[in-house]
């Protein structure tokens, strides 16, 4: 099976109002706790991410892939208790996701998006039905982002260019990956795991752990 990973394709602070309805989720790692907030936008991940916390899924998952300066991933049910050294990425619930783009939501620092496999075998860019990924990136200049719409045959909206110029983020990724969510709070520790020393697979050499997830408003 092939690995569920971000293509590395050259292909905010945007500040969405937050819905009062909206789900947030806190992950408690071994490094320190994150919570994010679940798009209502995104109904089908929305709901199949509650029904994995809520089926302690992910309790005990390692985040397996780690890039600093790009992203922190995890949600591969095979990680768990995984030995040093072994090969993950491939592991799901056994079931992917319809994706659900939507413009308005894009990969500034601290989306909550999901991973899935290559256009080559997946050129509807269905989504994985567990494993996801908090984007960290950089920050870019106007002009840097100018060159990255070339490339892309993209135009970046005004909140785009707003994100990546100040918070920064992974603006290559828009429009491949179904961004459902984002980080409210934990953003240190994000930075943090980004850090970690990692293997040359990208998983962290001393594992980097979810000890659970939670649903506190719903």
């Amino acid at each position: 099976m092939k690995s569920i990973v971000l293509s590395f394709v050259l292909t905010a602070f945007a500040v969405f109002t937050i819905n009062a309805q909206s789900t947030h989720v806190k992950i408690s790692t071994t490094m320190g706790d994150i919570t994010v907030m679940l798009y209502d936008e995104t109904p089908k991940h929305r709901d199949n991410f509650i029904k994995l916390v809520e089926d302690n899924f992910y309790n005990g998952t390692l985040f397996h892939r780690v890039i600093n300066k790009f992203m922190i991933q995890a949600g591969d049910p095979n990680s768990k208790d995984a030995p040093a050294g072994a090969a993950l990425g491939t592991g799901g619930p056994g079931y992917t996701i319809e994706a659900e783009f939507n413009e308005k939501y894009f990969h500034k620092k601290g989306a909550l998006a999901a991973a899935r496999q290559g256009d080559n075998v997946n050129p509807e860019k269905r989504s994985s039905g567990s494993q996801f990924y908090i984007a960290q990136g950089n920050v870019y200049t106007d002009h840097q982002l100018d060159m990255f719409e070339q490339r892309l045959n993209t135009t970046f909206s005004k909140e785009q260019r707003d994100a990546y110029c100040t918070v920064g983020g992974t603006p290559h990724l828009d429009g491949g990956y179904t961004v459902f969510g984002e980080l409210i709070e934990g953003m240190d520790v994000l930075d943090a795991i980004a850090k970690v020393e990692v293997d040359a697979r990208s998983r962290p050499k001393e594992d980097v752990k979810i000890l659970s997830m939670e649903i506190i408003k719903k």
